[in-house]
């Protein structure tokens, strides 16, 4: 085989490829060992016939056509391992030359991966933040558990914090008074002094009775999670349905052996702050590996092909849908709420959507780079482990497909190398 490469772009390659006569000849005689067995020859049992008649007497074109077929996936695979490229998609093909069996030239046009220029990422150092778990933060889940198990009863007063109103509101845009996805809700129950609703709401109904109304207008956070909403002033159109009086019960040891078993107060803290640890160390170490390949995707040099990157936004978009649609909004309103067409949507994904793309480059190259592969009892191993959350046997089944164990594979390679990493950034 003999490949000549013109590199059009730093994402962009043509590949000319002639195939050499002894490949073509391995080639030939597969392909007429196999359509042996569908064709009988007077004379000669199915499959037994000599190729050199079988080849007299099958159709020509069908012939040719599977011979091409699987000399083209040689021709490619084996060029693209040569030249040492990375396609993200499939090639476009063209036969430049062929004669029967004997001579076969094509080109190949890739979209692929350019060269990758990785910082020095032995001499990389990140600390991890350190986990603190305080009294505040038991505290805290002890209110919340207590909350879960309080006594509420109907009263007429008027709501003052620490009460519980049952309302239905809605919220309007302040500017055009129109109605916004997502700012609703009907015989909601919200404990005053929560902070669970944005700054502002919950003191606007302190002081109401059962079936008052209220409008105000607030505006929310600039981080607050929903980006559409981010500084918009927002009227909510409120009614209390209910106001209810809440008796939270008494922290004590008879407490703690209602929520769990424990025998004491003191326990139930423990098991509290051990569990809250837990958390809290399993999202650190997240944040800090994704902080460790951002920042070394950041200083890696690559020319990365748009339609990767497109990909990447689908996907991305994909999942924001899905959550749109969780909340009861739909991509338009979404869109409109963003004051962006699609494409400029699209566009605006587009940086991050880049980086990612990079984060998972320097995790291959790195693998690459240290030798890190991931062995068949590893690969196992994690099978079995994952089986065993399951008890139904249809998502069982699902673990021994094909796909599912190259991407249950391509993980572990994954958390394999970026503990190589850490292991650097830590030393």
């Amino acid at each position: 085989m003999q490949v000549t490469k013109q590199q059009v772009s730093p994402t962009s390659v043509t590949l000319t490829v002639a195939a050499d006569a002894a490949a073509m000849k391995e080639v030939k005689e597969r392909v007429l060992r196999d359509l042996s067995k569908n064709v009988r020859l007077q004379g000669f049992r199915a499959g037994k016939a000599p190729l050199s008649v079988v080849e007299k007497n099958i159709d020509q074109q069908v012939f040719q056509n599977e011979f091409l077929d699987r000399m083209l996936n040689r021709l490619y695979a084996a060029a693209v391992d040569e030249q040492k490229l990375r396609p993200v998609a499939q090639p476009k093909v063209s036969i430049t030359k062929f004669v029967p069996f004997t001579t076969l030239e094509v080109t190949l046009e890739l979209q692929v991966v350019g060269d990758i220029t990785l910082p020095d990422y032995t001499k990389f150092h990140l600390v991890p933040k350190k986990v603190t778990v305080g009294a505040k933060d038991v505290d805290e889940v002890l209110d919340n558990l207590r909350s879960r198990a309080a006594d509420t009863a109907d009263v007429t007063r008027a709501a003052k914090t620490g009460d519980q109103v049952v309302i239905d509101f809605t919220g309007t845009d302040a500017k055009t008074g129109e109605p916004i996805s997502g700012a609703d809700g009907k015989e909601y129950p919200l404990v005053l002094g929560s902070d669970s609703f944005i700054p502002g709401f919950e003191a606007e109904l302190v002081g109401l009775k059962a079936g008052e109304h209220k409008a105000f207008t607030l505006t929310f956070p600039e981080d607050y999670g929903v980006a559409a909403l981010q500084n918009r002033r927002v009227t909510f159109d409120t009614t209390v349905q209910k106001v209810q009086s809440v008796a939270k019960p008494k922290l004590d040891d008879g407490f703690a052996a209602k929520v769990g078993p424990f025998k004491t107060l003191a326990e139930l803290k423990a098991d509290i702050q051990k569990q809250v640890r837990a958390e809290r160390e399993q999202q650190t170490q997240r944040d800090y590996e994704s902080e460790l390949l951002e920042n070394l995707a950041k200083k890696t040099k690559v020319a990365i092909p748009k339609v990767l990157v497109d990909e990447e936004i689908e996907r991305a978009e994909q999942d924001e849908r899905q959550n749109l649609l969780y909340r009861g909004q739909t991509w338009e309103e979404h869109l409109k709420a963003e004051g962006v067409s699609e494409s400029e949507h699209r566009e605006k994904q587009r940086p991050a959507a880049e980086l990612r793309v990079k984060a998972g480059l320097v995790l291959s190259e790195v693998a690459e780079q240290e030798g890190i592969t991931v062995t068949p009892e590893e690969l196992e191993i994690r099978m079995q482990l994952l089986k065993g959350q399951y008890t139904d046997k249809t998502m069982q089944a699902e673990f021994d497909k094909p796909e599912t164990r190259r991407d249950i594979m391509s993980r572990l390679l994954s958390e394999k190398t970026i503990a190589r990493l850490a292991k650097y950034a830590t030393a």
